[in-house]
């Protein structure tokens, strides 16, 4: 079995993260996508951040008509900060050693990977796919020092499109995949934007999703920076 492990605050979740499931778990032979829906993290306090309840219920419902994909509450649940590390091994400890596990993850989250709790044991406790965004050059994955050599014509290759897969082992049993895919240009922040101003929002959330935040009156406070 392979497991792609989809973590994120999902506020709200959108089309894209859809897409961008979909597309690795064909690209990858993943038997399935596990959603993982952030707590409310105590070190930063949002406006805009929904309630922990309801973007994992509004992920449930984005996917309910995907038979692949799944959502836990594991991380929604725990009272301490949620580490991805802590995570990974509570799912290892779930599934066993016959499950791969696959962490998704958008290219510019992880630049930011030196600065996370554990970072080097991390990358050896699973794979990584990283996803190109819009934005983000692979070419700076250059500049981390933690990660295993890869050569600056394979990153520029990525950016340029001439390749849209890289490989890179870091142990025997994890590696880190560097995947280009055509760009989906929807964020969270475009959405609580739109929300706020009454514009229509059929291209950008699936119909559950958007009925769920009307009934619930998600997201009609003030903007931030999120």
């Amino acid at each position: 079995m392979k497991i792609g492990l989809f973590g994120g605050t999902f506020n709200p979740i959108h089309r894209c993260h859809l897409t961008i499931a979909r597309q690795v778990r064909d690209r990858l032979a993943l038997d399935s996508i596990l959603f993982i829906p952030t707590g409310t993290p105590p070190h930063k306090q949002l406006k805009s951040l929904a309630p922990a309840h309801h973007r994992l219920a509004m992920v449930r419902e984005a996917i309910a008509e995907e038979p692949t994909f799944s959502a836990t509450d594991l991380e929604v649940h725990r009272a301490s900060p949620s580490y991805s590390i802590d995570t990974v091994r509570a799912l290892q400890q779930k599934y066993g050693q016959g499950v791969e596990l696959f962490f998704l993850i958008g290219l510019d989250a992880f630049l930011d990977i030196p600065t996370w709790k554990q970072a080097p044991d991390l990358l050896r406790t699973c794979h990584f796919v990283v996803i190109g965004r819009p934005g983000s050059q692979f070419i700076r994955l250059a500049t981390l020092t933690l990660l295993p050599h890869i050569s600056d014509e394979s990153l520029r290759a990525l950016d340029a499109g001439t390749v849209d897969r890289v490989d890179v082992p870091i142990e025997a049993t994890a590696h880190l995949i560097l995947l280009a895919l055509a760009p989906c240009p929807v964020s969270a922040s475009d959405v609580r934007s739109r929300l706020r101003r009454g514009l229509n929002l059929g291209d950008v959330l699936p119909v559950q999703v958007e009925s769920y935040i009307m009934r619930f009156g998600l997201y009609k406070e003030a903007a931030d920076l999120a």
